[in-house]
């Protein structure tokens, strides 16, 4: 019998076609979420002995991050022919981060006190304890004067070997500004520093290979070591919360695409890869190498990615901003604690600092909330206790909203700049330009002088949907 003569009915996809689906970065990491639930779900302990899979991932990641962010900034400064160009960026870019974060915030405690959560539960604080808590959360926190002044770090080498992004940000603005002054004497060192950032990405392309075992691990953990029961618990507080930052996402996010001239959801198919990863490491550092590539060939300069991007991670957690009111609100519902409207508004307040400076790892919005109930008086730190189990459910909300918004930050400032290629973009998100990673540097000198080699990413072939 001939291949054509198959029974009827019979449907055989074509090999060649399930490889090159295999193929996609994202299909494999949303195979490896899937085998890893069910491994947590049916061998428990075994899922929870996977964690070192993706905190090796996300570690592997993040000793990139901070010489990828020193290079782009420093040699997007250094390139920048107007030195107050930078300055325009920064301040549009926190102007917009100060105004999305408030307006999560207002939504998370606008939702909150309707759904009302965690009222009815009676929880008796007595029964409470901060032991078993992250030390992090039961530790005095900084004030404003504090976390300026970590912001400096110790030495300038000292800034690309923390876990910091905010002194790697000072020390590249401080670096790009030095060769954009020197003239003609720094341009040796930006491009130098370019070729540096080049062999970067490619080391970070080869390490994203593994960011299915990642995912893999790290959704393991999670069901094994927490189990699908922990949500029937608290389950009204946590589905809340997704549904809060679905609308966060798509309402005010997709007002701010649409008033710049794009669509939010091909931009959601644009990045689903880095969606996907997000969702299985419950961190968004992993993606800020690609993201940061993805947003450049989308037609956002490398300047203003350089600069906002990078900033956003820091101040512009709008997961962590709605997680942080719709918390603070839900464990005074279930200490029985009425708070009044003047005391919610100074708890938002106080929040608009200890969502700052968070990095976008697992486990920072809690750490953020530890800080908030630290700072103010009305719930006592303790009462995390009661959520402290179910964080990790709502960790990758927190993830997956703030790197959607730090994206859509950042095309949104580089049009206001007048530094996106709109039709590019428009071209980008329909699919008609895919992305391609950077192919690696030859092997072989190239020739002397300025040469132009056309991208692979402007092959007409649409995108893989």
């Amino acid at each position: 019998m001939s291949r054509n003569d198959a029974a009827p009915g019979s449907v055989t996809a074509p090999p060649g076609r399930i490889r090159r689906m295999l193929s996609h970065l994202y299909v494999q990491c949303l195979i490896a979420v899937l085998l890893g639930a069910a491994v947590g779900g049916l061998w428990p302990s075994a899922g929870a002995d996977l964690k070192p899979l993706g905190d090796g991932f996300i570690a592997l990641v993040k000793m990139f991050i901070a010489p990828i962010i020193f290079c782009t900034v420093v040699h997007g400064i250094a390139s920048m022919g107007n030195a107050r160009a930078v300055g325009r960026v920064s301040l549009k870019a926190l102007v917009y981060f100060e105004v999305l974060t408030t307006v999560a915030m207002v939504i998370g405690l606008v939702v909150v006190n309707v759904v009302k959560p965690g009222s009815g539960l009676h929880i008796d604080l007595s029964t409470l304890s901060a032991k078993g808590l992250p030390p992090e959360a039961t530790t005095a926190h900084e004030g404003f004067a504090e976390f300026l002044l970590a912001i400096i770090p110790a030495t300038l080498v000292s800034a690309l070997t923390g876990n910091e992004i905010l002194p790697v940000l000072l020390v590249s603005v401080l670096f790009g500004f030095g060769l954009h002054a020197v003239g003609e004497a720094g341009l040796g060192i930006a491009r130098g520093i370019e070729k540096v950032s080049t062999v970067l990405f490619t080391l970070i392309r080869w390490i994203m290979r593994l960011a299915p075992v990642g995912a893999f691990g790290s959704m393991a953990f999670t069901i094994g070591n927490y189990g699908l029961g922990t949500l029937r618990h608290l389950g009204l507080l946590v589905g809340s919360f997704w549904l809060t930052a679905l609308f966060f996402v798509l309402v005010v996010l997709g007002t701010v695409m649409r008033l710049n001239g794009l669509r939010l959801l091909p931009f959601l198919r644009y990045i689903k890869e880095e969606l996907l990863i997000v969702l299985g490491t419950s961190s968004t550092e992993p993606v800020l190498p690609r993201m940061m590539a993805k947003l450049q060939h989308a037609g956002a300069s490398k300047p203003v990615v350089g600069i906002t991007l990078p900033a956003g991670y820091s101040f512009n957690l709008d997961g962590t901003a709605i997680y942080l009111t719709m918390g603070s609100v839900f464990l005074a519902q279930a200490l029985g604690i009425d708070l009044s409207l003047t005391q919610q508004v100074t708890m938002l307040a106080v929040m608009l600092l200890t969502s700052k400076g968070a990095a976008g790892v697992t486990g920072s919005g809690f750490i953020a909330l530890a800080a908030t109930l630290s700072a103010v008086p009305h719930v006592p730190v303790a009462a995390l206790a009661l959520i402290f189990g179910i964080d990790r459910f709502m960790s990758e909300a927190r993830a997956l909203t703030s790197l959607v918004g730090n994206g859509v930050a950042t095309l949104a400032v580089a049009r206001w700049e007048g530094e996106l290629d709109e039709d590019r973009a428009k071209a980008v998100l329909r699919g008609e330009i895919p992305y391609a990673p950077a192919p690696a540097p030859p092997a072989v000198p190239a020739e002397s002088g300025p040469k132009e080699t056309p991208a692979p990413t402007r092959d007409p072939v649409p995108a893989a949907s």
